[in-house]
């Protein structure tokens, strides 16, 4: 016995060597290996690292991992240091497989590191790990006692779940030379055994024979199981039962409920009484198919009492045994085909998912793998994914039942700021049955836009005279991106007067708003030209530049300046002259006055604020030109004082007056143009004060010399008068003062001369003559050198003299 059991140990240690030799591997689209059922817990099965290339040292950084299908038991472990993968749960070929000729295990290895997915199948060969079972240890059959010579008697089959040379492979028959064992092999593989009667019994001589059938497989080491048989010899009945036909085959569908009829035997036994009456039963099923199928003894009726399920099993194979009250039988196969239906949805499971993805990601990039199952077969078990169009992402379909959710189209958050994608995963069954995921995506912002103002360029207007620190314009720049890619600073960076720009604007960084640093002046410059940048937060940052004017405001800040005539320092007004025979619309004079600021403020109006004589001269509202209004008269005095006010057009109106001194005459003699050499003395002019208290005093104590002055100066007058007339010149009623000092020489060369210009020194009595505009010929110098009719002599050119200093005096 120990020799025999050595043998027996070594022939398993040599059958273990021989299968792991069959062991393969495929590091293609799918690794495959093989190994037998039954190895112990831990077992090597192959080293997944070496055979997808992977470098073991560093084997944990790659996220080696096991990804099992959907609803299965994981037989298997993968040692995540070393990459070998080993047996993590007892594997019994006959209960994951059953008969099936291949036992596949399948699962698939991920690769995180490189996202890639290999499919790994895992053969399980089978070992004679199970003896041949006889459905009991002991069987009862009955045969007449008249059966003929040959006649076959069907034994009870023995079991085996292994397959091929561990299944059983022979029968041997012990205990009775009347009868022989024929053993016959049909198309499936399956041996059935009959009992062939080889000698006549007799139930007189022997009524039972006990015999030991033996069934034994072609496994090593050899297994075999026993039963033991007890014919009983029955008197004679020559009919025994036939069913209606040898197969029964029906199809049902694996939905159909408990207590449906499956099918219906018949056998037909032609004997009468109780060799006529024939029951059923079972003569060959499993102990899982008795539990599904009920068959009733008496009708034959096959009644369904479990749930069917194409998934566990799609086909049932037993047999009906009728056998009459004499003991004859006859058996007949029955097969059950289960039809599958559409009763199982796909089943969606996601193996590898991001959250979060940069909307610079390039097209390609992988979001999602997932894994999808259809327990369903055929039609039914097809399975395809989609996800809703118009989206910027696709499935692709990897490895065995693998789909990867990549990016296809470029992302855009400031589009879409996240997606939610919907999986649908349908068959192909009648109705359709479907899954759906649903995948919640947020699109990452990057800075890939830049500030945009609203307007290409923008202009504003603001009035002068501002005060610091006020607001003047506000722009705003958007940005789409988010966060600190859409904050936005603004500056002012340049402008063609920088100068400018930087003393007057300031900006605020934040909000855009510009302010006045200093108070404008439209007279200084009346528009600044400058560019203002909006510039992101991001990293490079991003910005973009807008042309901004600033148009400057006039406001009435300027009275009107008047340019003609002149305003001396000491506050002289100007003397223009007129003719006495000057018709109505006689231009006089004109007053030039501007004003610095623009536009209405600008426009200036002229009016007559006071005159000498009312009436007598009129203005330009917008010309500014004097003119007169009538003849002059004899009364009216040969000295005219206006006063002209020239006002601007502005909100409140300012303005400014001059007073013009208008002195009427028509010519004065030749002899008078002496008088332009006639000057005040350099040092009376400058002690003026000196000379009017000198003055006062002497006429206070010359009263009396004064009244014979003022006699003199009245004979003159009468004489003067004479003169005059006989040049048609008539100053009757003048007074002589009018005449005397350097107003009075005015007067007379105004006479003489068409146009006389005097400058804001004329208190020197010096007498200018423009050029052109004097209409006598003669020079100056030519006219004091010709004669003169009118003489002044003896005391008038004394008086003359005096009245011109006094005249300079006032």
């Amino acid at each position: 016995m120990e020799k025999t059991q050595r043998l027996r140990n070594n022939r398993e240690g040599i059958l273990q060597c021989f299968i792991m030799m069959f062991i393969w591997k495929a590091v293609s689209a799918q690794i495959h290996y093989s190994i037998p059922e039954e190895m112990q817990k831990g077992s090597f099965v192959g080293n997944i690292a070496k055979d997808l290339g992977m470098d073991e040292k560093h084997l944990s950084e790659h996220g080696l991992r096991i990804v099992s299908r959907i609803g299965t038991s994981q037989y298997f472990t993968l040692n995540v240091i070393s990459g070998h993968l080993q047996i993590s749960d007892r594997i019994d070929r006959e209960k994951i497989c059953g008969r099936a000729g291949k036992c596949m295990l399948n699962f698939q290895v991920i690769i995180e590191s490189k996202l890639e997915i290999y499919a790994v199948e895992v053969e399980i060969i089978d070992i004679n790990d199970n003896a041949p079972q006889f459905p009991s240890e002991k069987q009862k059959l009955k045969i007449s006692e008249s059966s003929m010579l040959g006649s076959q008697f069907p034994l009870p089959e023995a079991q085996d779940p292994d397959l091929g040379i561990n299944s059983i492979q022979n029968y041997h028959l012990l205990g009775s030379s009347h009868f022989s064992l024929s053993v016959q092999t049909r198309e499936t593989g399956a041996r059935h055994v009959k009992l062939v009667l080889e000698k006549s019994l007799d139930r007189e001589e022997q009524p039972v024979h006990d015999l030991i059938l033996t069934a034994s497989d072609g496994g090593d080491p050899l297994r075999s199981g026993t039963t033991q048989i007890q014919v009983i010899v029955l008197d004679a009945n020559d009919n025994a039962p036939a069913f209606s036909q040898p197969v029964y085959k029906v199809n049902v569908e694996e939905n159909i409920p408990k207590g449906s009829i499956v099918a219906t035997v018949r056998a037909i036994d032609v004997d009468e009484g109780i060799n006529g009456e024939v029951k059923y039963s079972f003569k060959k099923i499993t102990e899982e198919d008795s539990k599904i199928f009920l068959l009733n003894s008496t009708t034959g009726i096959i009644m369904l009492t479990g749930n069917l399920d194409y998934e566990e099993s799609s086909l049932y194979d037993f047999e009906v045994n009728a056998e009459d009250g004499g003991g004859l039988s006859d058996w007949s196969q029955v097969v059950v085909a289960v039809m599958d239906l559409n009763d199982n949805a796909p089943e969606l499971a996601i193996t590898f998912l991001i959250n979060t993805i940069p909307e610079n990601s390039p097209i390609g990039t992988v979001i999602a793998l997932l894994n999808v199952q259809d327990q369903d077969s055929g039609v039914n078990g097809e399975v395809t994914c989609s996800i809703p169009s118009k989206l910027p992402f696709q499935l692709k379909k990897s490895v065995d039942s693998f789909y990867s959710l990549v990016t296809y189209d470029n992302l855009d958050r400031e589009r879409v700021t996240n997606y939610n994608v919907i999986i649908t995963a349908a068959d192909n069954g009648t109705p359709s049955l479907s899954t759906s995921a649903d995948i919640s995506l947020q699109i990452l912002d990057r800075n890939d836009n830049a500030p945009v103002f609203a307007e290409s360029s923008y202009m504003c207007y603001f009035p002068e005279n501002n005060p610091r620190g006020a607001s003047i314009f506000s722009l705003t720049a958007n940005d789409p991106d988010w966060e600190e890619n859409s904050r936005i600073t603004y500056s002012i960076i340049e402008g063609h007067k920088k100068s400018i720009v930087s003393s007057y604007l300031s900006i605020n960084s934040e909000t855009g708003i510009i302010y006045a640093l200093n108070s404008f002046d439209y007279e200084e410059f009346q528009e600044i030209h400058f560019l203002v940048r909006g510039q992101d937060g991001g990293s490079p940052p991003l910005s973009c530049n807008v042309s901004v004017t600033l148009f400057i405001l006039d406001q009435n800040d300027n009275a009107p300046e008047i340019l003609y005539p002149s305003l001396p320092s000491d506050g002289s007004t100007g003397v223009e002259l007129a003719p006495l025979s000057s018709e109505p619309g006689y231009l006089v004079t004109k007053v030039v006055a501007v004003d610095a600021d623009s536009g209405q403020n600008g426009w200036l109006s002229y009016q007559l604020l006071k005159a000498t004589e009312p009436g007598l001269f009129s203005i330009g509202l917008h010309t500014g030109e004097i003119r007169t209004a009538r003849f002059f008269l004899d009364k009216d005095a040969l000295k005219q004082s206006l006063v002209v006010l020239v006002k601007d057009n502005g909100q409140p109106s300012l303005s400014a007056s001059v007073t013009v001194t208008v002195v009427l005459a028509d010519s004065i003699p030749d002899a008078l143009s002496d008088f332009s050499s006639i000057s005040v003395p350099e040092d009376l002019r400058s002690d003026l004060t000196s000379y009017l208290v000198v003055a006062v005093a002497f006429v206070s104590c010359l009263f009396f010399v004064f009244l014979l002055v003022l006699l003199a100066l009245r004979l003159r007058k009468w004489r003067n008068s004479q003169l005059c007339d006989s040049r048609n010149v008539n100053f009757t009623g003048v007074p002589v003062s009018q005449f005397v000092g350097i107003d009075g020489v005015r007067a007379f060369l105004q006479s003489y001369c068409h146009e006389l210009s005097l400058t804001s020194g004329s208190r020197k009595s010096q007498i200018l003559f423009p050029v052109g505009s004097c209409t006598n010929t003669l020079t100056p110098q030519q006219a004091c050198d010709q004669p003169d009719p009118l003489l002044i002599t003896g005391d008038s050119a004394i008086i003359f003299e005096e009245a011109a200093i006094s005249q300079v005096g006032m």
